[in-house]
């Protein structure tokens, strides 16, 4: 009787509530926007591999050989030159009238529209041009011719023709075959490589050795007075080494003379393709090959020499040929002294306000300031570097240890220690902050168990806190060496050149010239494309030169990367 009471109590089971679906369009979910945000990342990572990998393609194959075609025109023209690019262009109405009726008819069925090629003729100082553009119906005939070579030249760019004789200083050799001009090309390369040695070497050290003897005197009357004893007998002394250094000076001049005279009698005779020749010494070419009777192992002995010539040579032609070994010393250069530079300031700063500024209003506004500086315009730290480092700083260190050098400077104008120093200026806030971050990602408990074993404050940072934020400084350093290494404005103020006569380090004491201006491959890049006086014959080195600019700053990079790496697996107390 009880169960049956309890159970007329419970009376029936309930049915389990029904959960309902709210409605609610898209954007409140935020799907759109989820789907926007990943949009605009396949974008942005799409036009970036898009333009690596267009550099990287262009920048690959600028040096591989290529066919010459030799173009016959309706107009009677002849040209021969290498094909550069082709385009769509509209064809001008008065290009248009002057064409037979049914050419005109293809364009039209067109909407005016016709195809034309650039080809690379060179032979600039017969031309005046080293393009010239034709459309496809100006082209009568393409043929390839196997006699014609294109040849490399020390001025004037390249030579496109044939090749009708050599004189060997006297023996005259008509038609000659590839192997013998190889053979005489090479010995004048050894020929002109004698001489430079001497003149940048020998000749080089006494020009040196005599601007140095005459600041010696210029100084002693600074110190002395003009018509004192001691400015006398260093008048004298001076003098004297003078004449023994001019001695020897045109002893080498001489037999500078000796080698030039000699080399007159080596020469090669090119025919252009209007018959026109033009002789020159066998040793101003760079290199010639049969452009079109190539083997596939020639054209990749071409396409290796090239890239060795332009990773180990200067550069020739306004910078549009040759090589890259200054640009590349002086980037280099720079971003070692950038790093050292930036490095132990930026960390210092952060130790600073982390470690023992007290935290208030005023370590908020510095932080703030730090982070604007992060955004200044890059261009303000050059006229910034100009003005302070080159004339206040630089100025300063004329007058007082320089003297004798003014009113010419030394240290009061442009020079790859003010360039660094600047680019300093401009990456430093990028190291506090990630410094500052690192910092604060070190447990509290690592201090606090440092102190309680007795430590002091400055051991607890250098030997516990440091090491372990190392991984974040180096995030640090990478972001800044990657900035400094592409930044062009503030170079083309306190220090960059489009042709730098020496090197920033060379084997001369102090082996490390501070004063010094110096190339830099961003400012290479921006010379070549955009102040050269054909931008198209300085496009190929542009491309070059930018792939070769990525992959220093990659490995650069790659290497402080693999350093940070194994620092955090070293101090493994967290992630940065």
């Amino acid at each position: 009787m009880s169960d049956m009471t309890t159970h007329a109590a419970a009376g029936p089971t309930a049915p389990p509530p029904v959960r309902r679906r709210i409605s609610s369009d898209l954007s409140a979910r935020g799907e759109p926007y989820v789907w926007m945000m990943g949009a605009a990342l396949v974008i942005g990572l799409g036009m970036i591999i898009g333009l690596l990998a267009y550099v990287f393609y262009v920048g690959t194959t600028t040096f591989w050989p290529q066919r010459v075609a030799t173009v016959t025109t309706l107009d009677g023209r002849t040209i021969a030159g290498e094909v550069f690019r082709s385009e769509n262009y509209k064809v001008p109405s008065g290009v248009l009238e002057t064409l037979p009726a049914e050419t005109r008819e293809k364009i039209a069925a067109n909407l005016g529209i016709a195809n034309r090629t650039l080809y690379r003729v060179g032979n600039y100082d017969l031309f005046g041009e080293d393009f010239v553009w034709v459309a496809d119906f100006e082209k009568k005939s393409v043929t390839f011719d196997r006699a014609m070579f294109f040849v490399e030249r020390l001025e004037w760019g390249a030579f496109i023709g044939k090749v009708t004789r050599i004189d060997l200083a006297g023996k005259v050799i008509e038609r000659p075959d590839l192997k013998t001009l190889n053979a005489a090309i090479r010995a004048g390369g050894q020929r002109r490589r004698a001489v430079e040695v001497i003149e940048t070497g020998e000749i080089n050290d006494i020009n040196h050795a005599l601007d140095v003897l005459r600041l010696e005197a210029r100084r002693a009357e600074i110190d002395f007075g003009t018509n004192s004893p001691e400015a006398v007998a260093e008048r004298e002394r001076v003098s004297k080494e003078s004449d023994a250094l001019r001695a020897d000076y045109a002893v080498l001049e001489k037999k500078v003379s000796d080698l030039r005279t000699k080399d007159e009698g080596f020469t090669i005779t090119l025919e252009a393709i209007d018959g026109r020749t033009k002789t020159l010494s066998l040793s101003r070419i760079v290199r010639l090959y049969p452009a079109n009777a190539l083997r596939a192992d020639q054209k990749w002995s071409v396409y290796l020499d090239r890239w060795v010539e332009f990773l180990t040579s200067n550069p020739r032609e306004a910078n549009t040929e040759g090589g890259i070994v200054p640009a590349l010393v002086g980037t280099l250069t720079m971003m070692v002294l950038l790093s050292l530079a930036v490095a132990p300031f930026g960390v210092v700063t952060a130790l600073y306000l982390r470690e023992y500024a007290k935290q208030g209003p005023l370590v908020s506004f510095i932080r703030v300031c730090v982070n604007n500086l992060a955004g200044v315009p890059s261009i303000v730290y050059g006229v910034f570097g100009l003005g302070f480092f080159c004339y206040i700083l630089g100025g300063s260190i004329d007058q007082i240890f320089y003297p004798e050098r003014l009113p010419s400077p030394t240290f009061g104008t442009g020079g790859i220690l003010w360039a660094s120093l600047t680019l300093a200026l401009l990456t430093v806030p990028v190291v506090i902050v990630s410094t500052e971050e690192a910092l604060a990602a070190v447990p509290r408990s690592m201090r606090e168990g440092s102190l309680a074993c007795g430590g002091s404050k400055w051991q607890t940072i250098w030997r516990i806190v440091l090491p372990s934020a190392a991984p974040g400084v180096m995030t640090g350093l990478i972001l800044a060496m990657a900035r400094g290494a592409g930044e062009v404005a503030p170079l083309m103020i306190v220090g960059g050149v489009k042709l730098a006569p020496e090197l920033p380090i060379d084997f001369t004491a102090p082996f490390v010239h501070f004063d010094r201006s110096f190339m830099h491959l961003g400012f290479h890049i921006y010379d070549v494309g955009f102040q050269s006086r054909n931008s198209e014959a300085g496009r190929p080195m542009v491309f070059v030169t930018t792939l070769l600019l990525i992959s220093l700053i990659v490995t650069l990079n790659a290497f402080a990367i693999i350093v940070r790496e194994r620092l955090k697996r070293a101090y493994q107390v967290g992630t940065f």
